[in-house]
């Protein structure tokens, strides 16, 4: 018999395609702007300028994201109705603003008529920090029954076209039925082009053009109060906080996908509920929302304060998720894609805060919070310089320096594992976290670790020792090469590694 020739068996390891951080968001509210006046809109047109609304003054003042006051934009007092829910309520850059320097607001006149205007920029719209006031262009008016459910989010889309949230006129419980009346503007979503020039189109891909029961304007039918809604400027999607009678608050989206035409089943349906279903359609007839929230118990909502979608590049725990809260119960939550259909719901600031009405994002996709009390806060992620990864070091998983350390199996802790380092006994999904000790307890990307092989033996067919039963080769077959191969031996009569790969090649079953 001739020497054994050794066939080295390894352990593996792998991380899955689904290495994700499934790390639990927090996020805090911290103090940018103080001593406004009933803010209702954080806005920008691509600098690092932030144009803030000012609902019943009806000024438009600019800050740096530094929270420095760089002066007023534009000063409309006097000219706005001043009920609880009327002034000042929107504004929109022109997707081509520093070229044209054209922007739109959406006021309630002294008379409470909704309007939606042109203004220019009074020179270089890059840098100028004053809006000609002369030049104002009414292009869209309608008449409100009453004071309340006004609307008044604008927001230019993905499309370029101009989206303009209209309430059902108010009162209580739509008695004008307008988010069911086809020939009214009210209770809606509306989408027109804007020329420029002070006047306006209705785009040809509208979905009620050429439909006689229908105004060309409509985009989406059956909204209550479309107080705040917002576009994802990585998806395109649309998101509605859509306010509730006196029973269930609800958000509706509207996938970038859509050719419009949704009924959001006001006031048929109060969130997931029938309201008033007189003269209404069968259920099927009407789009459901993602999501709604009670007016009692658990969530104590009383008027939703739609939200936007987290998009910067500061807080990476924060992206995707579409953040919103409510006026009265305050507590910051988010909706994110599950990948399978459906939106997981987190509470991010379970704390509360009376007066919240609008979120905004600068330039850089970082997100802001105004209370109509007259104070700002950026959000922000208190974890974000916790960030645990795991690395590979031989056999053993290692975490990323922290105070203190948690493994987990397969989403079960570990006991006694509370090093920054830990060698995996048997396969599964392991992760690590890390507790800094300030509240921030933080998990790990996942790695998937796995023991390739199987039982040890002589896998192969043609040694003398061969074990069928072996599926990982241990190094121990023995071959009579002298009888059986023509064999290169050595002068010891020993077949060396070059030999043997010569002969696995040549010879294939004859041979190892």
């Amino acid at each position: 018999m001739n020497r054994i020739i050794a066939s080295i068996a390894a352990l593996g390891l792998y991380c899955s395609a689904f290495c994700q951080a499934p790390t639990p968001l927090q996020v805090e509210t911290q103090s940018f702007l103080t001593g406004l006046s009933k803010p209702v809109g954080i806005h920008h047109m691509g600098d690092d300028r932030l144009f803030i609304v000012e609902q019943h003054t009806a000024e438009i003042e600019i800050y740096n994201t530094a929270g420095t006051f760089i002066g007023q934009f534009l000063d409309l007092g006097g000219t706005v109705a001043t009920g609880n829910e009327q002034g000042l309520l929107g504004l929109a850059f022109h997707p081509q603003y520093t070229i044209n320097g054209k922007f739109y607001i959406h006021r309630n006149n002294t008379s409470g008529t909704s309007e939606i205007i042109e203004y220019t920029v009074l020179g270089d719209p890059l840098t100028s920090n004053v809006a000609d006031a002369s030049s104002a262009v009414i292009i869209l008016s309608m008449s409100q029954p009453y004071t309340n459910h006004n609307g008044g989010c604008i927001a230019f889309g993905p499309d370029g076209y101009l989206y303009i949230g209209m309430g059902d006129g108010g009162s209580g419980g739509d008695p004008e039925n307008s988010g069911q009346t086809g020939t009214s503007l009210l209770g809606k979503m509306l989408r027109i082009g804007v020329t420029g020039n002070g006047t306006y189109f209705v785009p040809l891909d509208n979905p009620f053009v050429g439909d006689a029961g229908v105004l060309d304007e409509i985009w989406a039918q059956g909204l209550r109060n479309p107080w705040k809604f917002s576009f994802d400027k990585s998806t395109g999607d649309m998101w509605i906080g859509d306010v509730g009678q006196n029973a269930w608050e609800e958000i509706d989206f509207q996938p970038a996908s859509s050719t419009g035409g949704e009924n959001w089943g006001w006031r048929c349906y109060e969130g997931f509920h029938t309201y008033n279903t007189g003269g209404c359609s069968g259920a099927g007839s009407y789009d459901d929302p993602v999501q709604e929230y009670s007016h009692g118990s658990p969530y104590n909502f009383c008027s939703i304060t739609g939200g936007v979608v987290y998009r910067g590049n500061e807080f990476p725990a924060m992206q995707g998720h579409y953040i919103f809260t409510d006026y009265c119960a305050g507590q910051l939550y988010s909706l994110k894609d599950n990948g399978g259909g459906g939106f997981d719901q987190l509470t991010v600031n379970a704390s509360g805060n009376f007066g919240y009405v609008a979120f905004g994002e600068d330039a850089y996709g970082e997100v802001y919070v105004a209370d109509l009390g007259g104070q700002i806060y950026r959000l922000v992620d208190p974890c974000d310089d916790v960030t645990p990864t795991i690395s590979v070091s031989g056999g053993d998983l290692v975490c990323t320096t922290g105070p203190s350390y948690y493994w987990y199996l397969d989403g079960n802790i570990l006991a006694g594992a509370n090093a920054s380092s830990y060698t995996p006994t048997v396969a599964g999904q392991y992760s690590c976290v890390v507790d800094n000790g300030a509240g921030c307890a933080v998990e790990s990307n996942v790695i998937d670790y796995a023991f390739l092989g199987g039982i040890l033996g002589c896998t192969y067919s043609e040694a003398t020792n061969y074990d069928s039963a072996a599926s990982l080769d241990d190094g121990t077959c023995l071959f009579d090469f002298i009888n059986d191969c023509p064999a290169d031996l050595d002068d010891n009569g020993i077949v060396n590694t070059a030999d043997l790969l010569f002969m696995l090649g040549a010879f294939g079953d004859i041979c190892p």
